[in-house]
């Protein structure tokens, strides 16, 4: 997994305490609001999201640039591709 430091999202959507497969429906709904090249930041506690943003963001083309681990949820940042 790759972590990063002091990303600046240009949206940032907080789902945490939301339930499967909420992480990836945000994200995606997230995604086509955004203009190529901003970053999304997304917080959630689901630990399958480990496995399942860095999954979506290889199926959909966009960047996984990395994310952030606190004791209460993650960040994951995704950056939107040319698609």
């Amino acid at each position: 997994m790759k972590f990063v430091e002091n990303v600046k999202p240009d949206v940032t959507s907080d789902i945490v305490y939301m339930m499967c497969p909420m992480h990836l429906l945000k994200l995606e709904e997230q995604m086509k609001e955004l203009e190529q090249g901003q970053i999304l930041e997304i917080m959630t506690d689901y630990d399958g999201a480990l496995e399942d943003i860095p999954a979506w963001c290889r199926k959909t083309g966009n960047e996984f640039l990395g994310m952030e681990d606190s004791a209460d949820f993650y960040k994951f940042y995704i950056k939107k591709s040319a698609r």
